[in-house]
């Protein structure tokens, strides 16, 4: 009798408790999807899209008098893509560097090259790429041509540009919408913007980002 007494109550609990985390459960949000980069370029939207700073590197890979390449970052950069799917030649693009943000990994040494021997950003503070058509390579591959001005001296460029990935992204969220992420490589002449002595050979300009469209 005394056992049935106890198991009794028990067996109660146990129900409850079972109940009540039937409720949480049916009360409980649904799992978020994780969006994951598409190479189909119909997966990108037509729209205004705007560079992502938290996604993005700027790198220049510089000679080091021939003996290794040393590697600067810009750490401040923004960007408009106008982006047309159907007609991807008519898309337009426009980035800014902040030639002051500058960063190496030898102390002072930044400091130095966004001085008035190099960068000169205190007069020149802007680098910028302005594009004047898209070429087509392939499904993931083309060229960007444009107008690449550096301390005052505007020059044409072309940018060899590859397709990361593209899509909706946290499409309900405040960040990200429809993503298009792009790797981007081209070479400048160092001689055109009066980079002093040391630097003679073409740097490589690297370029990762992701550009975002809320709509």
């Amino acid at each position: 009798m005394q056992r049935r007494f106890f198991v009794s109550p028990l067996l109660g609990l146990v129900l409850a408790a079972a109940a009540i985390g039937a409720g949480l459960a049916a009360d409980a949000p649904a799992p978020m999807a994780i969006p994951h980069g598409s190479k189909d370029l119909s997966q990108a939207v037509a729209g205004t899209y705007t560079l992502d700073p938290n996604h993005a590197g700027v790198i220049a890979r510089v000679s080091h008098l021939g003996f290794s390449v040393s590697v600067f970052r810009f750490d401040k950069v923004s960007g408009t893509l106008e982006w047309d799917p159907v007609r991807t030649a008519k898309s337009r693009l426009t980035a800014t560097v902040q030639t002051g943000s500058i960063a190496t990994n030898v102390p002072g040494f930044a400091e130095e090259l966004a001085g008035p021997d190099y960068l000169n950003a205190g007069a020149f503070p802007v680098a910028t790429f302005v594009s004047k058509s898209f070429r087509k390579r392939d499904a993931t591959h083309g060229t960007v041509d444009g107008t690449f001005t550096l301390k005052g001296r505007a020059v044409p460029l072309s940018f060899d540009v590859t397709l990361i990935g593209c899509g909706p992204g946290f499409a309900g969220g405040p960040v990200m919408g429809h993503v298009i992420g792009i790797h981007a490589e081209t070479r400048i002449d160092p001689k055109l913007f009066a980079m002093g002595p040391f630097f003679k050979d073409p740097i490589q300009l690297v370029i990762d980002t992701e550009f975002d469209h809320k709509g």
